[in-house]
């Protein structure tokens, strides 16, 4: 027998191998080697023929070896497996191998795997929204962080989605976690409410107005502009005139809700008699003040309604619509004294606040269309006149978030009302305000005429940044356009639009398929899609159907019992 010259192996833990220990032996030897051992992959690899090998297993009593002969063949099997594992019958082979789990986790939590090798695409910048619906990772946005981190141009952000698709959801998050971050939430307008139970959480302030509430003058513009005297001339000059601007133009909107646009001469009269009334911005004049200025025919608007001495009546006549509008706004009309009195409490600039206008019904959407435009305006020129203030270091500085939810129901009371609007924002922008638009759908901002319509739109293409929730194809309006969307984006915004089906086993519609997802879109840049996360602690202040839910469990308990009466 041919000395075997392979390295020894050891016997005691590993049966023979005649595939490696013989390997240097001469062909007749290795075939008179496995023909005592009986193996038949080892006649094949000797080169044996069929018949021979039928002959020597038959005369070896191979079939009587087959317990050898597994060892045999198992200690024949390779060293290492395979990149898919090992070969063989029982060897564990894999067809398809998996992609391994993978987890993502701060540098605190995943010790030893910093920096990582692979990143996420969106900066982990603002309130923590979410996770990304392709990336899992966390998306984290919101206008104020990203303007002073740079990432957009001025601090603006619009909300769109159907109803029921978590917009709240989506403002209160970022509105609960700003604070942390030193930016206080200003609700301007909460119709519901979905904000009061959250800003009290926030230890902040409710003030709710309507008809038998709290009042909030159209005349006023905060409590901060007595003190607009101690600023440097140059820039009480501005002040003065940024104040006294939007106080024009909410009164003006106010004049505009009956339908009628004012004239020329008739703002004009307007502006002059507000300077009149109240010429410091005490804010201690009212509506009718305003009026009875009106009706003592001062010099000042003599002169602008062009009055001539030889015609008694003409000043009657160029101010009789105005002196109307101003009637309709006193305590004596349609909308009682709810534009007609003093404010009743001043807006706070040191904590988060809420305007609650739940008190007024919803088929009165003038008079809520109003308000909205007089808390708007207000909240705005109180945070403008505080920052005015913080410029001359007359004030702590403090960074504002501006929420104005339902955007439609002003855009519809009034022809004219998107000019007020527009107003409003523009100079909240204007003057870096954070603000927050929030409306359903793109149909919302298609007014009376195309101009209007131009004018409404034109609101969510100057935001910076713009949350689109679950829309249909038709309610996307210049979306593609104005964002450059792609074919994938407006699918997924489609889709998120259905709704959810019916479980057989409660009868109750499942959540739709959309709700708590959004698509961040900044410019024409590729959009971000997320899913809200909201956290125990949010969930319980933030249930926007509250009611309903309360109702439903009702009628279920009436069921429960009348099943138990008829047993």
């Amino acid at each position: 027998m041919t000395t075997n010259t392979e390295p020894t192996r050891s016997t005691d833990t590993e049966a023979p191998n005649p595939f490696v220990d013989n390997l240097s032996s001469s062909g007749e030897q290795q075939v008179s080697d496995l023909r005592a051992q009986g193996t038949r992959r080892g006649w094949r690899t000797a080169g044996a023929t069929h018949g021979a090998q039928k002959a020597a297993q038959r005369k070896s009593g191979l079939f009587a070896g087959v317990r050898a002969r597994r060892a045999a063949n198992i200690a024949a099997r390779p060293v290492a497996p395979g990149k898919r594992g090992w070969p063989g019958k029982g060897g564990g082979a894999a067809v398809i191998v998996d992609s391994p789990p993978e987890w993502r986790g701060s540098s605190v939590q995943v010790c030893g795997l910093w920096p990582f090798s692979a990143g996420s695409g969106t900066p982990v910048v603002g309130v923590p929204l979410g996770r990304h619906l392709l990336t899992r990772g966390t998306v984290c946005a919101d206008p104020v962080t990203w303007f002073l981190k740079r990432l957009i141009n001025n601090p603006s952000g619009f909300v769109l989605g159907r109803p029921g698709l978590g917009k709240s959801s989506l403002v209160r998050k970022m509105a609960a976690v700003l604070p942390a971050y030193g930016v206080l939430p200003i609700v301007l307008s909460d119709l519901r409410p979905d904000y009061s139970d959250l800003i009290t959480a926030l230890e902040g302030q409710v003030i709710k107005v309507g008809r038998g509430e709290e009042n909030v003058n159209p005349l006023d513009v905060g409590p901060l502009a007595a003190r607009i005297p101690d600023l440097p001339a140059q820039l009480a000059k501005k002040a003065r005139a940024d104040l006294e601007g939007r106080r024009l133009n909410v009164v003006r909107g106010l004049c505009e809700l009956s339908g009628s646009e004012l004239q020329p001469h008739e703002v004009n009269v307007l502006s002059t008699a507000l300077r009149l009334v109240d010429p410091d911005l005490t804010g201690d004049a009212v509506i009718a003040d305003l009026r009875t200025k009106i009706e003592e025919r001062p010099p000042a608007i003599r002169a602008i309604v062009q009055d001539r001495e030889e015609n008694d009546s003409r000043y009657n006549v160029r101010v009789e619509r105005l002196i109307d509008a101003l009637l309709t706004l006193g305590a004596d009309g349609p909308y009682g004294d709810t534009f007609a009195r003093r404010t009743t409490t001043a807006m706070p600039l040191d904590c988060a606040v809420s305007f609650d206008m739940s008190a007024v019904e919803d088929d009165d959407q003038v008079l809520q269309a109003g308000l909205q435009l007089v808390c708007w305006s207000y909240g705005s020129a109180c945070v403008n006149a505080a920052k005015y203030l913080a410029d001359a270091g007359l004030a702590e500085r403090r960074v504002y978030l501006l929420v104005m939810d339902e955007l439609w129901l002003a855009l519809n009371a009034a022809p004219f009302m998107v000019d007020r609007v527009n107003a409003i924002t523009r100079l909240n922008r204007a003057r870096m305000i954070g603000q927050l638009l929030i409306t359903h759908t793109m149909d919302d901002l298609t007014l009376a005429t195309e101009d209007a319509t131009k004018k409404a739109r034109g609101f969510v293409e100057r935001s910076e940044m713009v949350f689109l929730g679950g829309l249909a194809e038709g309610e996307m309006g210049n979306l593609s356009k104005v964002f450059g969307m792609s074919r994938r984006e407006r699918e997924m915004i489609t889709d998120w639009s259905m709704e959810g089906t019916v479980n057989p086993e409660t009868g109750q519609a499942e959540a739709a398929p959309g709700q708590g997802n959004f698509l961040l879109k900044t410019g024409k840049k590729p959009g971000i899609p997320f899913h809200v996360a909201l956290t125990p602690a949010e969930l319980a202040i933030g249930n926007t159907n509250a009611a309903w839910q309360n109702l439903q469990e009702t009628w279920s308990s009436r069921e429960t019992t009348d099943v138990e009466d008829d047993a």
